[in-house]
């Protein structure tokens, strides 16, 4: 692509840019001038809606950002919350799809850089990672390649860097065979007084370059993460970048060392759009302006253009405002660690975003409006058509359960995760007290004696679809659940907001539909949004993935001695449910997996009783008097059971007393805010008597022991059959 700067300005070139008609006149407009063919790559890069956020800005300021625990909300490279004794944990979770559809193992891996960069920017350690993972149908074509590349592509990462993976999700449908979904979470401990922000402060200082040199990878990555994919994919392979993650752990020290000795004013990751994002973006949070000289930029490749320098997305770079008498100081760090540290620029005082080249000025623009000023939609959108509501009466009950119990736990997305977590290094750093398998990630805070903290993520998008209003609610309630079950309180959350194109109305309703429930949700269980990434245009040839509102939240445990895991239960403990008997059937893996039909609405979800069911749970840990906890989600009661059975590796006699609706509704429904916990045989009736004065609804279930799960004469498996179902499905699907 080495075309001078003075290339003339055609329609199909501004179209090739991914901006519209009206938004080539409004850049006429805002700098009165043909732009040239650099500044039209910065705006094209400023403009696109990976960066703008042009079609959900007005839709994400209705999400609750603040609490007594929040430090920084959203608009920073990461959220900050506080967890006591002047820590904070600072975390985030960005989307990588695009990249890791059309090169799997390179975008995964960029993509967990990427957002563990976004938490050391803010001058914190990464302890731990989550991903959550989206693909095609199994028996699609290109469904194992993909699974394969990407899964080693985050191992392959994040294990060379050194942090922990502790969580996350992998699910498989059809409707991510042209687009999967690969969502990377980080989270890091800080100082509350030793956090840094992206804006720059102080007229005619320097701004460095920090990290890796420049190349030609991921020219263009954000605009192309910002429209639909077709039949020219493969042509867009050079967008995709190249990680390194041991350059990126050298990066990390050196930034960190750096930043104790007071030298750093503000500092940028250098992510999506590369040097043009970072630059505009530290200037216009200042209200000042830069000036970048390209001629001093550390770059691997000769014959590089200004376009090609602004708009590289190559890996491992960062950008600061340096105080200058810390020059030589600053410099000796990074060199020690064998890093580029140049000099590129300086803060200036006129509000404008220049940049020369070769002696020549390629471009010069208000940087306000590069960054405030790109376009706003309100795009039209309609309702989302719910799916009917379903009653259990008109849902066939199985011929057989065992083997509809044996056929859920062996399916493609309840089956064991192991093959893939255990390709993560998941107990690096010595700190991880959960690994993947359970509720949550449990990591302890490094240097306190007892504190630690849970990670979750989740998201059902087959509820979105069905009712993307209560599809929302129910991704919050169930993180928010699935931290609670380790005895956590729910902090924080980040999201990830996965959908197609904007530009249809139908889907703009999803997207809309996902985020009054998730704000809703998110107000009454006071576990605000504090970071987070949108993600649209997720589409093949006009066919839309499954709208994915993905949910990762944060918890503390002040005594980690008395945490909860799915599998620590006890011959003779007896297994209670917290919660309302199950009923509801609607979009359920039962009705999908063995009655082979997505229909029905989903399970409703009353925040007010998953407040009161999820605060009795915590107490419950908190007081010792829980062997093991786990909530009720997909697959309802008896998968739940069976999850918990198969951890433990021991059985469970289950009675179903005084049946308050159909039996198959009570095993397979969905139905929110519930949890089984295992508890000591002499405390079962206190625990018992607690929930009735608390009007709390309960059922007393059976008891653990023997090797096999029973439920009265309905159920009767082997654990050893579960578990052989259960984790044979994806070495199998892999092999």
């Amino acid at each position: 692509m080495n075309i001078p700067n003075s290339i003339a300005i055609t329609p199909e070139l501004v179209a090739a840019h991914g901006l519209k008609p009206d938004e080539y006149q409004r850049i006429l407009g805002l700098i009165g001038r043909e732009p040239t063919f650099t500044e039209l790559g910065i705006f094209s890069a400023m403009w696109n809606e990976h960066c703008s956020y042009k079609s959900s800005k007005r839709w994400l300021r209705t999400l609750p950002t603040q609490g007594p625990r929040v430090i920084q909300g959203p608009g920073e490279n990461a959220g900050v919350v506080d967890i006591d004794d002047g820590d904070v944990v600072v975390f985030k979770m960005e989307s990588h799809n695009h990249p890791s559809y059309i090169e799997p193992y390179q975008g995964a891996a960029t993509g967990v850089g990427g957002i563990l960069r976004d938490v050391f920017t803010m001058g914190a350690r990464p302890i731990a990672a989550m991903n959550a993972l989206r693909f095609g149908a199994p028996d699609h074509p290109k469904t194992k390649h993909l699974v394969s590349g990407v899964v080693a592509g985050v191992g392959g990462y994040g294990n060379s860097f050194g942090v922990p993976t502790v969580g996350g999700e992998v699910e498989f449908d059809e409707r991510y065979n042209g687009n999967i979904l690969v969502n990377a979470f980080a989270a890091g401990l800080a100082k509350a007084d030793g956090i840094f922000l992206s804006q720059a402060k102080g007229v005619g200082l320097p701004v460095v370059y920090l990290g890796a040199k420049t190349g030609r990878d991921g020219v263009g990555g954000a605009t192309m993460a910002s429209a639909e994919f077709d039949e020219s994919i493969e042509e867009k392979r050079p967008t995709v970048q190249v990680g390194d993650p041991f350059t990126e752990k050298c990066l990390l020290e050196a930034c960190l060392e750096l930043m104790k000795t007071g030298a750093v004013i503000a500092i940028q990751d250098m992510g999506a759009a590369g040097l043009t994002c970072s630059a505009v973006e530290m200037g216009a949070k200042g209200d000042l302006g830069i000036e970048l000289d390209l001629d001093k930029v550390p770059v691997r490749e000769e014959r590089m253009t200004a376009y090609e320098m602004m708009l590289s997305e190559s890996q491992e770079r960062m950008l600061m405002v340096l105080r200058p008498e810390k020059e030589d100081e600053a410099k000796a760090i990074f060199v020690k660690w064998g890093l580029d540290f140049a000099i590129v620029g300086k803060t200036t005082d006129d509000l404008r975003f220049r940049v020369l080249h070769q002696g020549e000025e390629v471009a010069n623009l208000p940087i306000k409006e590069l960054g405030d000023e790109a376009p706003e939609y309100d795009r039209p959108w309609m309702e989302s058509k719910k799916h009917p509501a379903l009653l259990a009466s008109e849902v066939a009950e199985p011929d057989d359960y065992n083997a509809a119990l044996l056929r859920l736990v062996g399916s493609p997305n309840q089956a064991s995760r192991r093959w893939v977590w255990e390709q993560y290094d998941t107990i690096i750093q010595g700190n991880s007290l959960q690994r993947p398998g359970g509720d949550a990630g449990v990591v302890r805070v490094d240097g306190h004696p007892t504190k630690a903290l849970a990670f979750s993520s989740d998201v059902t998008p087959r509820y979105v679809e069905a009712d993307p209003f209560e599809g929302g609610k129910q991704a919050v309630a169930e993180c928010w659940r699935n931290i609670t079950a380790t005895g956590a309180e729910p902090l924080a959350a980040t999201d990830n907001l996965n959908f197609g194109n904007p530009e249809k109305p139908e889907i703009m309703g999803q997207f809309v539909g996902a985020i009054q429930g998730i704000g809703e949700a998110c107000k009454a269980l006071d576990f605000p949004i504090v970071s987070g990434n949108v993600s649209l245009y997720n589409e093949t040839n006009g066919v839309a993935i499954l709208p994915t509102p993905t949910i990762a939240g944060v918890g503390l445990i002040p005594d980690w001695s008395k945490m909860a895991r799915i599998g620590d239960m006890n011959d003779g403990d007896e297994l209670i449910l917290i919660g309302m008997d199950g009923s509801h059937l609607g979009s359920s893996i039962y009705l999908r997996e063995v009655l082979g039909s997505t229909e029905g609405a989903p399970p409703p979800v009353d925040l007010q009783a998953e407040r009161r069911h999820g605060d009795f749970i915590r107490g419950l840990i908190r007081g010792g008097q829980v062997s093991a906890c786990h909530d009720v989600s997909s697959g309802g009661l008896v998968l739940a059971l069976a999850e918990m059975t198969m951890a433990a590796g021991k059985g469970a006699s289950i009675t179903l007393s005084e049946q308050r609706g159909p039996t198959h509704a009570l095993l397979f429904g969905e139905d929110q805010a519930r949890y089984v916990v295992a508890i000591p045989r002499d405390l079962a009736n206190f625990v018992g008597a607690s929930a009735e004065s608390s009007r709390i609804p309960f059922r007393r279930l059976g008891t653990v022991g023997g090797d096999r799960l029973v439920v009265d004469d309905l159920l009767d498996v082997a654990v050893v059959d579960l578990v052989n179902a259960n984790e044979s499905w994806f070495p199998a699907f892999m092999a």
